[in-house]
Parts: C-alpha cells; sequence; structure tokens
C-alpha cells in the first residue's frame, strides 16, 4: 500500500512534466520586447532595405544589417526623401520616372535626400522653412557631419542644431517679424514641420540603423553655411 501511494504521484508528475516539455517544444518563439534587436541579418527588413535603396551604397566598414534596416526605414516606412530631396515633392524622380503619371518610380540619385525643399513660412513674412541636407559630409558622418549622439538628440528631442530660424524678438507691438526669425507661438529652437514628435519613439536600434544608413549614402555637396543644404564633400 504505500508502495503504490509513492509510485502514483511519481507517475503523475513525470506525465506532468511530459505535457509541459511538449508544449514548450511545440509553442511559438517569443519575440523580444526589449527594442533592440541584434544584427544577425535574419529580419527580412533588411534585405528588402538592401533591395530598394535608390542609390549606389558605400558599404565599407558599415554594419550590413544596420544599413539594410536603416534603408528599409527610410525609404519604405517613412519615404524622407520626399521631405529631403531637392524641389517639390514630384521632382524626387527621374524625368520619364514619375509613378503619379502612372510611369516608373526611379528616383534621382543626384539629389537625393540633399535637401531644398521649401515648406513656406509660418507666418507671412518670417523664414522660410527649407528641409536639411542628411547626406554625408567629408567626414562620413551623415546629416553634414553629425555625430550619432547628436543625430539621436536632434530626433528625439527636434532641437534646431543650427539655429537657422529663431525666435522673432518681441518689441512694443509685438513680435519683431523678418525672414530671419518666426514668432512665437513657434519654438524657433526646435525643428519646424519635420515629424520628430513621431519619430522619437523609434527605438534606439532603429536610429542606429537609420543613421548607418545614411552614412552610406553618397554625398550631395550643398551651398556654403548657413543654408539648410549646407554639405561639404571635400
Amino acid at each position: 500500500m504505500k508502495l503504490r501511494k509513492f509510485v502514483t504521484p511519481a507517475a503523475a508528475a513525470v506525465a506532468f512534466a511530459a505535457i509541459l516539455l511538449a508544449a514548450l517544444l511545440n509553442s511559438p518563439p517569443r519575440v523580444k520586447a526589449t527594442g533592440d534587436d541584434d544584427d544577425n541579418g535574419n529580419d527580412s527588413r533588411i534585405q528588402r532595405g538592401l533591395d530598394i535603396a535608390p542609390v549606389h551604397l558605400n558599404l565599407e566598414g558599415k554594419n550590413l544589417a544596420l544599413v539594410g534596416l536603416g534603408s528599409y526605414i527610410v525609404n519604405a516606412t517613412v519615404p524622407c526623401n520626399e521631405c529631403h530631396g531637392a524641389g517639390p515633392a514630384l521632382n524626387q524622380f527621374l524625368p520619364g520616372d514619375n509613378p503619379y503619371f502612372g510611369q516608373t518610380a526611379v528616383i534621382d540619385p543626384t539629389a537625393y535626400l540633399g535637401g531644398g525643399r521649401s515648406f513656406g513660412a509660418p507666418v507671412s513674412g518670417s523664414a522660410v522653412i527649407i528641409s536639411r541636407n542628411l547626406t554625408p559630409d567629408k567626414t562620413g558622418l551623415p546629416v553634414g557631419g553629425r555625430t550619432f549622439g547628436e543625430f539621436v538628440q536632434i530626433i528625439t528631442t527636434g532641437v534646431d542644431l543650427d539655429h537657422l530660424h529663431p525666435t522673432c524678438a518681441t518689441g512694443p507691438s509685438g513680435p519683431i517679424v523678418n525672414t530671419g526669425c518666426i514668432p512665437a507661438p513657434f519654438n524657433g529652437d526646435l525643428l519646424q514641420t519635420m515629424p520628430w514628435p513621431g519619430l522619437r519613439n523609434l527605438t534606439n536600434h532603429d536610429l542606429r540603423a537609420i543613421y548607418e544608413y545614411l552614412s552610406a549614402v553618397p554625398c550631395v555637396t550643398g551651398p556654403p553655411s548657413p543654408s539648410p543644404r549646407h554639405n561639404d564633400c571635400q
């Protein structure tokens, strides 16, 4: 009788362990929720990003997985060239290759992410908002030579490190509006029209991927500072 009391619970424990093991073996793999995936290249977005990059990429010394993911974000998820290309959005394509005209979509590589698109003035007579040049400068760093730390600061806080359109001074009758400033309540310390309030929610891994991709695209020369398109390729 004592043996039967011992064997029965033991058998039950073995059966339970077998059921638990079977459940673990047949359950789908868990998805990490840390926001910082590894760079093992298993993400399908990486290859898609490499396939859709509209320019020749300089991959020397670059992390290929990050470049591919960055391209996917920049070109498929948040089409940055629509704002950071030259001229009106429709002009980002080569002549005869404008998809909005029912043609093949081929982006003009000579102006890709080179900045210069005008969004007009927030207030009549104030500074005109023009998109910045995101391509690398002669140092190889993107966004005209910004470090990764500066890039993260820009995206997560919206700060305008170039101070291209400060807040207008206020006189006795109100803001002194001119083409070099923007009046309150616009905050001249922040980038205007740039969708950083949404982009700041990207994971640090995604930001690193974008930065790595932008460092791999060709440099687009821009006018001298303080032009928003300023960039020195040599």
